[in-house]
């Protein structure tokens, strides 16, 4: 329910001011001065304030500029026998909702009430939003960090610095698990576009038969299914960067219309006509060898050529061994805050178990057993839990 303050030296406006919102459903208290005012905003949690200006011991000019720190996101509802233009213009500067002149209407009072509530709704929804954006950030640049200091993960680095910055097309390459998603996401965050959207589509889990429209959107009854218009990836990425995902598995028709949208910087949505200008970088990775795929005729050579740019080939896990420990300390931290728990120690004979394994599935297998390390062990991990649990 939503909670109503009234601050007024008046008795009798309280009273009547309470009665009215009451009768609308609302939660109402009261204060007759500024101070016993400013003390209950501290106290308890207001979604609009109705303040008379003209009272003893603090006007209520002095109490909205007070609440402005102690109760930022409550609508202050100025109101006053004796306003004019001039104070409703000074109250609103200071960040006043509205100001009502005194009595008020009965009508504007409760319109002025409802617009203030859906203020301040709206306000704690966009900072939720923006507290939600802000951790996922976080959750993003923690889920791209590259860990290790390898020669070959140097390499890999190395390369990212120097091409992040150009408008460059870049084909990843690399075996599953490696962290072909994570160079993309490193290649968009240090390049110029980073204010833009980063958008992701893993083309080997769309059926071929809706990649077109997942990529270029489709207008409304353009096939059965189509009961509304879609805006496709490309037009989402507009000013950002497009990461096409396992490219390898695209089908040839789709194929023809990416080669044309990076020839052109044009797309046209499925059902459509109108050529629509998309801004758009491009990423694109596989663990496909392309160019057999070209010789099987499973891929356009023309495309491949556009695409690749920049090549940077992400090293497997068993050809970066030395990165072993380090990842493994990163996911028993990121492990541990998932958990809500101390992060496990693990004993370097552990460790140099781990690293003499053969790691097919790559960093993404890696992480799966420190979890389940983490899971069956105590509080220290040891050679013998590793030996247990490795599933090797």
């Amino acid at each position: 329910m939503p909670r109503i303050l009234i601050i007024d030296d008046e008795k009798a406006i309280r009273h009547t001011l309470k009665e009215i919102l009451e009768y609308e459903s609302y939660q109402v208290d009261q204060a007759e001065d500024g101070p016993t005012g400013l003390d209950m905003l501290i106290r308890d949690k207001y979604d609009v304030v109705l303040c008379d200006i003209k009272m003893p011991k603090m006007d209520g000019i002095e109490v909205l500029e007070r609440a402005r720190i102690v109760a930022p996101n409550a609508a202050f509802i100025m109101v006053s026998a004796h306003g004019n233009v001039e104070m409703a213009v000074d109250a609103t500067k200071k960040g006043a909702f509205d100001f009502l002149q005194k009595p008020p209407d009965l009508n504007r009072l409760l319109v002025t009430v409802r617009n203030a509530l859906d203020r301040t709704k709206l306000t704690a929804e966009t900072s939720k939003l923006a507290s939600e954006n802000k951790t996922l950030k976080k959750k993003l640049a923690k889920n791209s960090e590259m860990i290790g200091d390898s020669a070959a993960l140097t390499a890999v680095r190395k390369a990212i610095e120097k091409v992040a910055p150009t408008d460059a097309r870049v084909l990843i390459t690399g075996p599953n698990g490696a962290g072909k998603e994570m160079v993309a996401r490193q290649l968009h965050e240090l390049s110029n576009r980073s204010s833009g959207p980063l958008i992701e589509v893993n083309c080997a889990a769309i059926p071929s038969e809706l990649i077109e429209s997942e990529l270029f959107g489709h207008e409304k009854g353009s096939f059965t299914s189509a009961v509304k218009q879609r805006i496709g990836k490309f037009e989402q990425a507009d000013g950002g960067t497009l990461f096409l995902d396992e490219i390898g598995d695209m089908s040839l028709s789709a194929q023809a219309k990416v080669l044309r949208a990076l020839q052109e910087s044009k797309i046209t949505r499925v059902g459509g006509e109108k050529e629509i200008s998309v801004n758009v970088r491009v990423l694109a990775a596989t663990n496909k060898d392309l160019l057999q795929e070209i010789a099987d005729r499973n891929f356009r050579e023309d495309l491949y050529h556009r695409l690749s740019v920049i090549l940077i080939q992400v090293p497997a896990l068993n050809d970066r061994r030395d990165d072993i420990p380090a990842l493994i300390e990163k996911f028993l931290k990121d492990i541990a805050a998932d958990y809500g728990t101390k992060p496990k120690r693990i004993e370097d004979a552990a460790l140099a178990y781990l690293q003499s394994l053969d790691w097919r599935g790559n960093i993404r297998e890696l992480r799966n057993v420190v979890e389940r390390l983490v899971i069956m062990s105590d509080d220290t991990i040891s050679e013998a839990d590793a030996r247990a649990f490795a599933g090797k």
